[in-house]
């Protein structure tokens, strides 16, 4: 069996960009908080937001779907909603006044959740809708990032989960990227990364920040 990979500064979230600014939370996969996360935090700060990148899993990540599937359902979804308030609440007492949350796959689903609550003012999700049973109002823009290939249970499928939006009022934002598959934007699973789509995903993700944190 695959060990899981000990990660730096266990349980707590890793900062860049200058404090006060408008903050991005970055949540996730269900492989845990692994290296590519890093660069693309880098990246966004490059254009003017704190960004915080949390860790859900206690100090391990892993590149093996069985122990990605182990962490994720050994997961308690109200601390790792308490956990992206606690990030929000400090940078908000360093005078971050704007946030915006941005999440991969189960780190898309738990975005999307925590944005009911209504403390962001964005939020950004790749691979992953709402079902039904989890679905309330999503009170700030969503911009979705999908990939061509993937599965979804019943009530979950892209366009249903839009249409419930639009039914809420909720401006959406969708984008498809041809002949990708799940976890597109996961540099460091080999088999699941697909550059161009991931930097266009990038792109993509920093405009919308840009037009609803910074303009």
């Amino acid at each position: 069996m695959p060990e899981l990979i000990p990660i730096p500064s266990p349980g707590v979230p890793l900062w860049w960009g200058q404090v006060g600014g408008p903050l991005v939370v970055l949540i996730h996969d269900w492989y845990g908080r692994l290296p590519w996360l890093s660069p693309y935090a880098e990246a966004l700060s490059r254009h003017g937001f704190r960004v915080a990148v949390v860790d859900l899993y206690g100090g391990v990540a892993t590149d093996d779907t069985e122990d990605a599937e182990r962490l994720m359902i050994a997961m308690d979804i109200g601390t790792a909603l308490a956990e992206i308030d606690e990030v929000i609440a400090e940078a908000r007492a360093q005078g971050s006044s704007r946030i915006a949350t941005v999440g991969f796959s189960i780190g898309g689903w738990l975005a999307l959740l925590h944005a009911q609550g209504g403390a962001t003012d964005a939020v950004v999700a790749y691979y992953a809708t709402l079902g039904v049973e989890n679905h309330g109002v999503i009170p700030c823009p969503v911009l979705l990032e999908f990939a061509e290939f993937d599965e979804w249970g019943a009530g979950e499928e892209p366009s249903d989960f839009i249409s419930r939006l639009a039914d809420h009022g909720t401006p959406v934002t969708e984008h498809v990227h041809p002949g990708t598959q799940h976890g597109f934007a996961n540099a460091t699973i080999a088999d699941r990364l697909e550059a161009p789509a991931a930097q266009l995903a990038f792109h993509h993700t920093e405009m919308f920040l840009r037009s609803y944190l910074l303009d």
